[in-house]
């Protein structure tokens, strides 16, 4: 079992087990996807399925960026948004919050040392919750405001009245704190 993750990973896998083939399936065919070539892509409207590929989106100026709930707030989530973020600083005038999705990858993210990148970087880090994704606490947007935002949902008003949510990657998000507009996390990295 992975450290930091209790039993319930262990339930949630061993539940999810029923669903597995059987070891002597036979298959019709097998098809194989080629993902490399896709790039990252950002919401641009007030529903999850209104995308664009975020390369589009770069000269949208953001006033913060949220790392993390129940939805992007894994540890392998959390690692990768500080893979980007490491030794790197905040916008001017950006915001960012961090939220890990459970108590477990809190303490795990802050075994890791993660915490301490993203408070270097000028993030606030907070407990676990569904504070800012809901618009009730910490990181409410003000109207005219945008977000960076790896929550799951976008629609109008969900962080705060008339401000705008952009769903993407924490990789892309991360990336989107550093510049001070969306981006993606390849344009740091060149």
């Amino acid at each position: 079992m992975a450290a930091g993750f209790g039993n319930g990973r262990k339930r949630a896998i061993d539940d999810f087990a029923k669903w597995r083939s059987d070891p002597d399936a036979v298959y019709a065919r097998e098809v194989a996807v080629d993902v490399t070539g896709l790039e990252p892509v950002c919401t641009f409207g007030y529903k999850p399925d209104q995308v664009k590929p975020l390369h589009e989106m770069r000269d949208v100026k953001i006033d913060q960026v949220y790392i993390g709930s129940c939805t992007n707030g894994r540890i392998s989530d959390l690692r990768e948004a500080a893979r980007v973020t490491r030794g790197k600083k905040l916008a001017p005038g950006v915001r960012g919050i961090v939220s890990a999705a459970t108590p477990d990858v809190f303490r795990q993210a802050m075994k890791d040392g993660l915490l301490d990148i993203f408070m270097d970087s000028g993030y606030c880090v907070v407990n676990p919750t569904c504070g800012a994704c809901l618009g009730m606490s910490t990181g409410v947007l003000a109207e005219g405001e945008v977000c960076a935002s790896t929550t799951n949902r976008n629609f109008n008003g969900r962080m705060g009245k008339g401000g705008m949510v952009h769903l993407m990657s924490p990789a892309s998000a991360a990336a989107s704190g550093v510049a001070g507009h969306l981006d993606d996390a390849r344009q740091l990295e060149r």
